[in-house]
C-alpha cells in the first residue's frame, strides 16, 4: 500500500470518528428552560431530598454533585419492590424500577424548582419515552418521585410550563409520581463519574452534560 492510500485511510479514519463524536455531542446539547416563580414553601433551610430518574444514574449524579446546596447524590433504584432493587435485575427492565438518584439538598441554598430547571435542561432529555441516548427500557425512564404534595405541586406546575411554552419540540413524557422507597445501588455504581473519568460511555454521553451544566448554570456550581 503506497503513502497516498495510507494517508488517505488515516484520514477517513480521523474524520469518521470526528462526526461520530460530533453526533454524540450534538444529541447531548440541552435546551434552556424557563425559570419558575419561586415557590413560598422551599426556602425554609431544612434538608430535603429529592428522587428523580432519567437514563443512567452515573451521569444524572455528576451532574447534581456539581451543585451547590447538594449535601449528597447517590445512585440507586425506584419504583420496583426491594427484592429486586439489583442492577442484574433492574437491568432487565420488568422490575418496575428505574435507575434513578436521590438528591440531599439545603433548599435555603438551592430550591427544588432550580434542581428541576437542571433535570430538565441538563441532566436528561423528558421527551424520550423509556430510553436515554443508547439506554432502552423503562428502567430508564424519565420520573420525579416526589415526596410531598409540595414537591408534586411544583412539579406538576413545571411540566405544565414547559409544555405551555413549547420549550420542547416533543411531548414531555415524564411521570410525576409518589416515592414509595428508595434502594441505593451498589458501591461501584456511586460516584462513577467522578472515579471513571475516561471511561468511554461516561466521555461520549456524560461529560457534555457537565459542559453544559457549567455553561447554562454557572451560578449555581459549587465545583467544576
Amino acid at each position: 500500500m503506497n503513502k497516498i492510500v495510507i494517508v488517505a485511510s488515516v484520514l477517513v479514519i480521523i474524520f469518521g470518528a470526528g462526526m461520530l463524536l460530533w453526533n454524540v455531542l450534538k444529541t447531548r446539547t440541552a435546551v434552556s428552560v424557563p425559570n419558575l416563580p419561586p415557590q413560598g414553601q422551599e426556602m425554609h433551610g431544612n434538608t430535603e431530598t429529592a428522587v428523580l430518574a432519567g437514563g443512567c444514574f452515573w451521569g444524572v449524579e455528576g451532574v447534581f454533585e456539581r451543585l451547590k446546596g447538594v449535601m449528597d447524590v447517590t445512585s440507586g433504584y425506584a419504583g420496583g419492590e426491594a427484592k429486586t432493587a439489583h442492577y442484574s435485575m433492574v437491568s432487565a427492565g420488568t422490575t418496575g424500577h428505574a435507575e434513578s438518584v436521590r438528591v440531599t439538598f439545603d433548599p435555603s441554598i438551592i430550591s427544588y424548582t432550580e434542581l428541576l430547571e437542571v433535570f430538565f435542561s441538563v441532566a436528561h432529555d423528558p421527551t424520550q419515552l423509556n430510553y436515554q441516548g443508547p439506554d432502552k427500557g423503562s428502567q430508564y425512564r424519565s420520573a420525579i418521585f416526589y415526596t410531598d404534595e409540595h414537591q408534586k405541586g411544583i412539579a406538576e406546575e413545571y411540566i405544565r410550563m414547559l409544555e405551555r411554552d413549547g420549550i420542547f419540540k416533543k411531548p414531555i413524557v415524564t411521570q410525576v409520581v409518589p416515592l414509595k422507597a428508595f434502594y441505593p445501588a451498589e458501591d461501584h455504581h456511586q460516584d462513577f463519574m467522578d472515579r471513571n473519568p475516561n471511561h468511554p460511555y461516561i466521555v461520549y454521553w456524560d461529560v457534555p452534560k457537565v459542559e453544559h451544566l457549567k455553561k447554562a448554570f454557572p451560578e449555581l456550581l459549587v465545583r467544576q
